[in-house]
């Protein structure tokens, strides 16, 4: 798919990832980019940059994927859509009904829309979650559905809609598995990645970091521009169907990442504190990347040490923004 002259709508558009791929599209020469977005957890700060271009339009009468009137009507005349929208791992295990309205039905009407609408390229955010912990590493896109959590869940019914939507109707739909995805303008939400945050405030204090259990915990972390690129990627490819890994392929620990936060903040001599393991729903994941860099044409480019310490430069320079995000997280 071209983008030149092209209108894309990005479903989710004020989150982490959705405001970096905003971001990516405007460098490109598309003609807009509208933000459907109901800010439950998406944030206008995130997008402030951006609406200085006049590309940049959010959706005027709302933006949530659950009203089907308004999401028909701001799906007209669009080319290409990004959708993002989802309510997160937590939320999906303590709020199944709520998980399956936004995440499985959400993404029927969006799947609807865009049949509707003839747009020419749908990509679909799903997660590494569809795989549950590795059975075998890397990870490829044939590993076993080996998810136990409702969020999981979700994400591999919204693939399958997909694939029946393009067998039938012939919609051409890229779904990403993201791996552990983090950056600037993330928040305390995640389940995985709020551990970098709490690492950091704690530094921020001048207290011992806390891990829970022994620190083995190991996943596949890439950087949220990254991941915006890889968005872009799928929208451009000539790949009309495909579920594809995101990630760098590289497994990190918990207590790598704690260690590495701590080096890179000049508080080493803090150490990290170890604790009773809590709740834990996935210890071991890595992605295998080279499908990605194959059919779509995207290849990962920051490592983790350059992205840690973004995300630390982030935090310094948006104190007031952080703190807020902490207040929401509760």
């Amino acid at each position: 798919m071209k983008l030149k002259d092209k209108r894309i709508m990005v479903i989710g558009g004020a989150g982490l990832i959705g405001s970096h791929v905003v971001d990516e599209l405007l460098q490109t020469d598309v003609k807009e980019v509208l933000v459907f977005d109901n800010m439950f957890r998406g944030n206008p700060d995130n997008l402030e940059e951006a609406m200085k271009d006049p590309r940049v339009k959010i959706n005027p009468h709302g933006g949530d994927v659950l009203h089907e009137d308004i999401l028909d009507r701001a799906m007209e005349g669009i080319d290409g859509v990004v959708h993002l929208a989802a309510l997160w791992l937590l939320h999906c295990h303590e709020y199944p009904r709520s998980a399956f309205d936004v995440n499985v039905r959400g993404t029927f009407n969006v799947l609807e829309a865009c049949r509707k609408h003839k747009v020419e390229k749908l990509v679909y955010s799903s997660s590494a979650s569809v795989y549950g912990d590795a059975v075998e590493e890397p990870m490829t896109e044939d590993h076993p559905y080996n998810n136990w959590t409702f969020y999981g869940a979700t994400k591999i019914a919204g693939e399958h809609m997909i694939k029946a939507y393009h067998k039938r109707y012939g919609i051409n739909g890229i779904g990403l598995r993201y791996m552990n995805v983090y950056g600037p303008r993330q928040d305390y939400k995640g389940a995985y990645i709020a551990v970098m945050m709490k690492i950091l405030d704690c530094i921020d204090r001048g207290e011992q970091p806390k891990v829970f259990g022994d620190g083995t915990q190991a996943y596949d972390f890439i950087h949220v521009r990254d991941i915006a690129r890889a968005n872009i990627c799928a929208l451009q490819s000539d790949c009309k169907y495909g579920m594809f890994n995101v990630g760098r392929g590289i497994k990190t620990s918990i207590k790598e990442l704690a260690e590495l936060l701590l080096r890179l903040a000049g508080r080493e001599d803090l150490g990290v504190q170890y604790e009773p393991a809590g709740q834990t729903f996935v210890t071991n994941r890595v992605g295998c990347p080279k499908a990605a860099e194959r059919d779509i044409g995207f290849k990962w480019s920051i490592e983790l040490e350059d992205g840690m310490q973004s995300l630390i430069d982030w935090r310094n320079s948006h104190k007031d923004a952080v703190a807020r995000r902490l207040q929401a997280a509760g």
